[in-house]
């Protein structure tokens, strides 16, 4: 059964440096850049499935209500982060204000509430690739420990929890082309609003967008088997997400979230 965490988590900018991620002004803001859309993101999530709630059995209900209480948790804890950045002389607030009005005063109202759960549908399936590179790759081994523990603990709970939003889909419309379009929304919507909140952030780190491209090739060549986020992420997410016998589950990375939740005391090794 799904459940929220408490990872106990310290936050605040007298720990944390600005440049939390390998020393790197650039992986830093891009991962900053990811962390600032969780808070009204993960409660888009929560609201979309939420509005199907009264569809379901007893079962999948009780499993979404798990899911509802990780994604509050997630929610919470970047909320917590990003008062780290306000209290690191970050200008966060005009760009918050109008994410979340995108989020909630034109997507959620002027989307079919079906077209919303496709698109978290897809979202989340973006989300637990993610969490597989952080868990099995250990693309955050040289994170600042405290952030290393919030994003992999997310990360596990992504795993967990891939499937639900999709699972709701399926009971409210199976339509491969509901699906598709959700795809089609969610990959516009998750680009567009990274890419603007990285680069927000790297302006006023004063690193030009010259600069970050450098600084990006170079992290490539060392890192030539990673990949750029749009091939490992994206590319992937899209290739396997438009199969006509897709489902989260086909991934079985389950084991990679339970092993670090055992590590980090979450879970009890034998449960």
């Amino acid at each position: 059964m799904l459940r929220a965490r408490k990872p106990g988590l310290d936050l605040t900018s007298a720990t944390i440096p600005r440049h939390w991620l390998a020393g790197s002004a650039v992986a830093t803001q891009i991962a900053n850049g990811l962390n600032l859309l969780f808070p009204a993101g993960e409660r888009f999530f929560v609201r979309s499935v939420n509005h199907f709630l009264d569809r379901l059995g007893d079962a999948q209900r009780a499993e979404v209500r798990g899911f509802f209480g990780q994604e509050g948790s997630h929610a919470r804890a970047h909320e917590q982060d990003a008062e780290r950045l306000r209290a690191q002389g970050y200008a966060i607030d005009a760009f918050l204000a109008t994410y979340q009005r995108w989020s909630f005063d034109v997507l959620e109202k002027l989307c079919p509430p079906e077209l919303n759960l496709a698109a978290t549908a897809a979202a989340e399936h973006f989300t637990a690739i993610m969490a597989e590179g952080a868990l099995a790759r250990g693309t955050l081994a040289l994170a600042h420990p405290e952030m290393q523990r919030l994003l992999l603990w997310h990360a596990a709970e992504e795993i967990e929890h891939k499937h639900v939003a999709f699972d709701v889909l399926q009971v409210v419309n199976p339509s491969r082309a509901l699906r598709v379009a959700g795809l089609a929304l969610a990959t516009a919507n998750l680009l567009t609003w990274w890419l603007a909140a990285t680069l927000m952030l790297l302006r006023q780190d004063g690193v030009s967008l010259a600069d970050a491209r450098r600084e990006l090739r170079g992290m490539r060549a060392r890192t030539p088997d990673e990949g750029p986020i749009l091939r490992r992420v994206f590319a992937r997410g899209i290739r396997e997400y438009v199969r006509r016998d897709f489902h989260p589950r086909q991934s079985d990375n389950y084991a990679l979230a339970r092993a670090y939740l055992v590590q980090a005391g979450l879970e009890a090794a034998h449960a």
